[in-house]
Parts: C-alpha cells; sequence; structure tokens
C-alpha cells in the first residue's frame, strides 16, 4: 500500500458526497446563528459565540478535506485490479469455507452491508493483497485468516 492518494470507489464517493452535503447542511445553520458583530451582550453570549465560531472553523476544514479527497480520488482513477486498495472489489474465502465479496472503501457506510473499511483488521490484511494470498487478522473472537480468491 502506498501513502499516494488512492482512487475512491462508486460507494466511498458517494458517502463523501453524502457527507459533504450534510457539513454544507450544518456549516449554514451554525453560521445562521452567528450574531451580529456590532452586537453588545454579556459574557456568557461572548463564550458561547466563540464556541459557534470555532464549529464553524472545524466544519470549514472537515468540508476542506473532503474536496480535497474528492478530488484527489478522481485524479487517481479506477482502482487497481492487480492488487488489493482502496476501490478494489474482493471476493474472499474464509476459514470456515463461506466466501464474501467485499468492497474496501475509507469510509463506514451503513448502507453498504459488503463495504469493508481500509482501516479495519480484515480491511488493512487485505491491502496490498493479490489473489492466492492469505491473510491473517485479528477479531474480538480471536485470530482468523482469508484468502484471497478474486480481485475485480
Amino acid at each position: 500500500m502506498s501513502s499516494q492518494p488512492e482512487p475512491i470507489s462508486a460507494v466511498g464517493r458517494e458517502a463523501l458526497e453524502r457527507e459533504l452535503a450534510d457539513l454544507t447542511t450544518e456549516r449554514a445553520a451554525v453560521a445562521a446563528t452567528l450574531d451580529d458583530p456590532g452586537q453588545v451582550g454579556d459574557l456568557a453570549d461572548s463564550a458561547d459565540e466563540i464556541q459557534r465560531a470555532d464549529k464553524l472553523v472545524e466544519l470549514d476544514d472537515r468540508i476542506a478535506g473532503v474536496n480535497r479527497r474528492l478530488a484527489q480520488g478522481a485524479a487517481e482513477g479506477a482502482p487497481d485490479t492487480a492488487e488489493v486498495g482502496v476501490g478494489s472489489t474482493v471476493t474472499v474465502r474464509f476459514d470456515d469455507g463461506t466466501e464474501q465479496t467485499v468492497e474496501i472503501g475509507e469510509l463506514p457506510d451503513a448502507t453498504a452491508p459488503s463495504l469493508v473499511t481500509s482501516d479495519s483488521p480484515l480491511g488493512l490484511a487485505l491491502m496490498g493483497g493479490r489473489p492466492g494470498d492469505t491473510v491473517a487478522y485479528r477479531t474480538p473472537a480471536g485470530p482468523s485468516s482469508a484468502r484471497i480468491v478474486s480481485l475485480g
């Protein structure tokens, strides 16, 4: 796995775009609560105003980060089909013989049950793997392994 930006899968792109929409909505709501700078208030009002201004900076930073990641992912193009990376679709066979096809993503998404994040135990183990490789990882129940059946 390289330290360079990875491609973004379609599921990952959708998750980032949803997050961006949510952040933009939240930012507008917080910005609307900021008082007119010429308005006079007590110290409690000032402290609350500072907290909201800090939240606005935090939201702006995250919005910039999401926009940057979307731009980087678009520049990287399609996921590599030679080894597992973010955006890859991988079929794995577990110790018990069951097979499952998963997609490696950056962000968890409850609407995508087959998504495995790249920083989860299984995701980390799969990153950089190739078909035929067996990877080991830890689960809450203990050590486990899976064989990469195919990558596509």
